[in-house]
């Protein structure tokens, strides 16, 4: 069931996505500061919503989710260490 959601969520994104680019077909410049892009508005946008979903997630992951399984990680190695033998 949680399958059929998340790929019912994901076919609902890309024609989303779709729409916003077919709908936006102004020519644009979008300067990035690394890097400048040319091309429809729409690509621009999806481009540039993309780039912040890939930035910010990295950050999560580095931020939040590696300090977490780190402590996760010693903790289950102190557990198991404090466990006391199956035989005693």
């Amino acid at each position: 069931m949680v399958r059929l959601i998340r790929l019912l969520a994901a076919i609902a994104c890309l024609l989303l996505g779709a729409v916003v680019g077919v709908l936006n077909t102004q020519s644009v410049l979008l300067d990035l500061g690394f890097a400048v892009l040319r091309g429809s508005l729409g690509l621009c946008v999806l481009l540039a919503l993309l780039l912040g979903v890939l930035v910010g997630g990295t950050t999560l992951a580095v931020g939040v989710v590696a300090p977490l399984r780190r402590r996760l990680r010693r903790a289950e190695s102190a557990a198991r260490a404090a466990k006391p033998p199956a035989g005693a």
